[in-house]
């Protein structure tokens, strides 16, 4: 598609690829940023460490489908338009198709051989000038007490690949205006009432450090132990943030969500053998896991909260996660596959 079209232009000169519409751009920011400021109270602070222009990856706790939200107000006060990656069936729609087009939003295709030109597309994006959001954990995190997970590899490999910063940012308060729907019940994850909550008004609380510094990394090779060492830096950081937004002291360990997964499949599938014995109750429960299983392997970047961030930006109203997102961004040590949820 030619950067000629009418109403979509690119980001930058550069090479063809990420384009948006000023104009569909603009709208958005009318539409949300009055309603933001209205809706939610803020707490915000390192706004300086965001780079005011170039390629720069964003890289957030994930908390809530609500917190793309303030992650995304934040950064537009910080200077930068916040550019995610969405799961492509949203690109289905006619006119929500026009808007994640026309802001410049990045498709990524679930059991699809066009999984990879998510990681293609991001890249040009980056190198167009643009700002990626990134949600390492790649969905909601399952620590009961809503402390980061493991994170996936698709940042630290975009960063390594590109050159381009990684800004850590953690935020708090999203859980408690919108609740993650499929948390852990126990812990503080378990204590909080299902569905939105927006009165009273809810505080939203970011905090955004200086770049993590990946120096060490410059020049190896960009397999499993550089991109895990890499990653577990970025995820050290948020994690140290979100202990200062907290006032408390961070875990020792982050939550292992793989092991996690292992361990749910492995029930799913004893319960799915025993159907007989009334064991599999709830068909829907199975294929939650199952789907989770599969999305795990795909952008940790990416994911469906992130998607649905982006596409109510288009109705003026509260986002789902559009996640940084969130590209194991994209595979889960390797290509993306399809969006994480």
């Amino acid at each position: 598609m030619s950067g000629a079209k009418k109403g979509v232009a690119p980001s930058q000169e550069g090479p063809p690829g990420h384009r948006h519409s000023p104009g569909w751009r603009t709208l958005t920011i009318i539409i949300l940023r009055p309603l933001l400021f209205g809706l939610l109270r803020r707490d915000w602070r390192g706004r300086g460490n965001v780079p005011r222009k170039g390629g720069v990856i964003i890289a957030a706790n994930h908390i809530s489908e609500a917190d793309p939200l303030a992650l995304a107000h934040f950064v537009y006060e910080s200077g930068r338009y916040p550019v995610y990656l969405a799961k492509s069936t949203l690109f289905d729609v006619r006119f929500l198709r026009a808007v994640l087009r026309g802001t410049g939003q990045i498709p990524v295709y679930r059991d699809s051989a066009d999984a990879s030109l998510a990681l293609r597309d991001a890249e040009k994006a980056l190198l167009d000038g643009e700002c990626l959001m990134f949600y390492p954990e790649g969905s909601c995190t399952r620590d009961p007490e809503l402390w980061p997970m493991t994170g996936q590899t698709g940042a630290a490999r975009m960063a390594l690949k590109t050159g381009a910063q990684v800004v850590p940012v953690a935020s708090w308060g999203a859980h408690e205006l919108m609740p993650y729907k499929k948390g852990e019940q126990k812990g503080l994850a378990g204590s909080l009432k299902k569905g939105v909550h927006p009165l009273p008004r809810k505080k939203m609380r970011v905090i955004a450090g200086p770049p993590v510094d990946l120096s060490g990394y410059a020049g190896l090779p960009l397999d499993r132990d550089t991109l895990r060492a890499a990653t577990d830096d970025i995820m050290a950081a948020i994690t140290g943030l979100l202990g200062e937004l907290r006032g408390e002291e961070p875990p020792a360990e982050p939550f292992d969500h793989h092991k996690v997964l292992e361990e749910r499949r492995r029930a799913a599938a004893a319960e799915a053998a025993e159907p007989a014995a009334g064991a599999v109750t709830d068909v829907g429960a199975v294929t939650d896991v199952a789907a989770e299983a599969v999305a795990d392997t795909a952008a940790g970047a990416v994911t469906d909260t992130a998607a649905g961030a982006v596409a109510d930006t288009a109705r003026g109203a509260v986002p789902e996660q559009a996640g940084p997102a969130g590209p194991e961004s994209a595979g889960r040590e390797a290509e993306p596959k399809a969006a994480d949820s």
